[in-house]
């Protein structure tokens, strides 16, 4: 079984993701051990990029300060290295395609790889286009996790079928930020992703309180959550770890009235 896999073994995940080095990469270190502390299972530790096209202003504006604060790739690897002596739940990165070319793809693989990274997103990588990093991939154990949009329409099966880790369901068209409400016909999507792959589902995007969690995680495996996150940690600062573990645990609650 993947690491990956056991975040959702009996039970509904709760996904947190945090930009790295917003404001600082201690205050990221504490977050994340808070997080895990008070019932994340899984966390994506975001590494900033100048145009993260994904990304809604949230998520942007958190990516710009970790940057203007010198935050590097390999101060990342040296943060994450640090977190594995003592957070066990599976980490992912979420970043985009041009940090991992212009770092070196197999040089960032096998960093990953050595400091416990069990996955890797890249929200502007086509699935088309994955064969650039898959082999890669397999050869450092690391899952290249696979996003499904509204969008997708008849490459949903498609993209299932190859699934690694999780599939990672975007609910709603846009970026990432939160939102008052998501409409869209979730249950069809998870249906034809259900048919085609056993892999876990957690749904993404837009998701900021726990109703809106439980209600997402009721029909998949699980919840992701970013934008509601980092405005917690943009709002508090270096004293926003404590504010991100409560929040945590309330999100975490939520999805255990399922179990």
């Amino acid at each position: 079984m993947s690491n990956i896999a056991s975040a959702f073994q009996n039970k509904k995940a709760f996904i947190a993701f945090l930009t790295c080095g917003d404001p600082d990469l201690d205050t990221t270190a504490a977050a994340v051990r808070a997080a895990a502390e008070n019932g994340a299972d899984l966390i994506e530790l975001g590494i900033p990029f100048s145009d993260p096209t994904a990304e809604g202003p949230v998520i942007q504006n958190a990516n710009y300060r970790a940057l203007k604060g010198g935050v590097t790739t390999d101060k990342i690897f040296t943060l994450v290295k640090t977190l594995r002596q003592d957070v066990k739940i599976p980490m992912v990165f979420m970043t985009y395609a041009n940090v991992v070319f212009s770092y070196g793809a197999e040089r960032f693989l096998s960093a990953c790889s050595s400091i416990g990274i069990d996955g890797l997103i890249l929200p502007d990588l086509p699935f088309e286009e994955k064969e650039e990093f898959l082999p890669l991939c397999h050869q450092y154990h690391i899952d290249l996790i696979s996003l499904i949009a509204p969008t997708s329409d008849n490459r949903i099966a498609m993209i299932a079928k190859e699934a690694e880790g999780f599939v990672y369901l975007v609910s709603s068209l846009g970026v990432t930020g939160t939102r008052t409400e998501i409409n869209t016909d979730l249950e069809s999507i998870i249906k034809v992703i259900r048919q085609n792959t056993t892999i876990p589902c957690a749904i993404g995007f837009g998701i900021s309180t726990p109703e809106q969690a439980k209600k997402m995680a009721a029909i998949s495996d699980g919840a992701i959550v970013g934008s509601a996150i980092v405005k917690l940690i943009e709002k508090y600062g270096t004293d926003s770890p404590k504010y991100v573990g409560d929040y945590v645990k309330s999100m975490k609650s939520a999805l255990q009235e399922l179990q």
